[in-house]
């Protein structure tokens, strides 16, 4: 053990027990709760890489209702803490829902300490790479997410989960509402992928007319319809080896979505007129603003489609739920407009910035982006203006979890005003923050800001 000792969250409401793993777990820095809502204070203050946590809590000791449901909280809040549930020797259906529902590991009653020592020692160092693994990612993140402007946790989150789902050969459910960045993170997804040196074909579902779409998607032969005078591949066809985007697959008619499940389900293909089966080799990767549950109970979405196509489901936060990247972004937005226009516009005022964070913004960053590029057409001066934004002065705070998270928010959100005060000038930056270059650059590193 290091002279600094690992916290571990103790959930356990029985005196005698929680005396015994007192004692057994001297060379940890043990907290005690003996209920849910102490649990999630202490977990808030103390942030503990592990938690042990009995299931038989108050007000339902002789059951697990309330100890799953602590659970549950606890890995809303903390998705990379280690719990470790504590069960009876008759408990074992519990422990295994627990397991299903995120727990690290079980052990049951009497325990043995060695072997608890052991799990805890096991489930911290396995914490411990995970964190050090998110570092290198957001130090290194590779090209295939460049498109990708981001300092926020939520999306700093969704960046390793592409990451993570890119090397397996499995369908990806994108969800979020338009604008939000689903195209590109698609475009990470191959990147990232084997086959990445293969073709990204993309097709939006709901910008090609019904009549048309099938021929699209699965090729036709000649003479298979009036003006079809030659052999034509489909997307499918044509993105074989590669990826195939296929955006707001929830406008997808329903003939078509029978279609597309057979393709899943038998990997093969014919073309509209022809009769021989093509199997083809193809990643899907799916996007849709549209609430697939929603269309399954209506019936105008398969449910079997659904679960085909959503083997990872990633959802996308809108930039509203991303704090300091509207910042970010429109500063990226300028300088990317300045140059192409050939304007001389140095930044954004004070009352501009408070306006980009204030703004909800609807239509996520698309909106942001025909904004920006409207503002830089329009501006009179050297600095964009709300005015010439056309928004509200105004500022909003960002839902915190505790202290140092709202510390490390208002961090992120100082260096980036800063750097687009300053046009990403680090010296300039530093200035208006009262601080060293030396200690920005840290600040940058810490909050995954380059």
């Amino acid at each position: 053990m290091s002279d600094a000792k690992h916290t571990i969250l103790l959930v356990e409401d029985d005196p005698g027990l929680q005396k015994q793993l007192k004692w057994s777990l001297s060379d940890y820095a043990l907290v005690i709760a003996a209920d849910r809502d102490s649990a999630i204070a202490q977990l808030r203050r103390h942030e503990p890489a592990v938690v042990l946590l009995d299931l038989g809590l108050p007000p339902d000791v002789d059951g697990a209702t309330e100890g799953l449901a602590a659970l549950q909280e606890i890995l809303s809040l903390s998705p990379s803490t280690k719990v470790i549930v504590v069960t009876g020797n008759l408990d074992r259906s519990n422990a295994v829902q627990a397991i299903q529902l995120g727990a690290y590991d079980f052990f049951q009653k009497p325990f043995d300490p060695d072997v608890l020592t052991l799990m805890i020692a096991r489930a911290l160092h396995v914490h411990t790479l995970e964190v050090e693994n998110r570092k290198l990612i957001s130090r290194q993140r590779g090209s295939a997410l460049q498109g990708l402007i981001t300092s926020s946790e939520p999306m700093l989150e969704i960046c390793r989960t592409v990451e993570k789902v890119a090397a397996a050969n499995v369908t990806v459910l994108l969800l979020g509402e338009s604008g939000t960045g689903k195209e590109v993170l698609a475009r990470g997804v191959h990147e990232l992928s084997p086959r990445a040196d293969k073709r990204f074909v993309a097709i939006n579902c709901a910008a090609i007319p019904d009549t048309l779409l099938e021929s699209e998607l699965f090729g036709y032969e000649k003479g298979a319809f009036t003006g079809a005078a030659k052999q034509t591949i489909g997307r499918i066809e044509y993105a074989n080896e590669g990826t195939l985007f296929l955006d707001e697959i929830g406008d997808l008619p329903m003939p078509l979505q029978a279609k597309l499940l057979r393709f899943l389900q038998e990997r093969v293909i014919e073309r509209l007129g022809g009769r021989g089966e093509i199997p083809v080799d193809v990643r899907i990767v799916c996007a849709t603003h549209r609430d697939l549950a929603d269309m399954i109970r209506e019936g105008s979405f398969r449910e079997d489609l659904y679960y085909r196509l959503s083997e990872i489901a990633v959802k996308i936060p809108p930039l509203r739920g991303r704090p300091g990247d509207a910042v970010l972004l429109a500063q990226a937005f300028l300088e990317r407009y300045t140059q192409e226009m050939g304007r001389n516009i140095r930044g954004f005022t004070a009352d501009a910035l408070g306006a980009l964070e204030a703004h909800t913004w609807p239509g996520n960053v698309r909106e942001m982006e025909n904004l920006i590029k409207r503002a830089t057409v329009m501006a009179d001066g050297n600095k964009i203006t709300a005015a010439d934004l056309g928004l509200n002065t105004g500022h909003t705070a960002p839902q915190l979890l505790n202290l140092r998270q709202a510390r490390e928010n208002a961090e992120r959100l100082a260096i980036g005003q800063a750097l687009a005060r300053s046009e990403g000038n680090i010296a300039q930056a530093a200035e208006l923050l009262g601080i060293t270059r030396p200690t920005l650059y840290d600040l940058m590193a810490k909050t995954g800001m380059k």
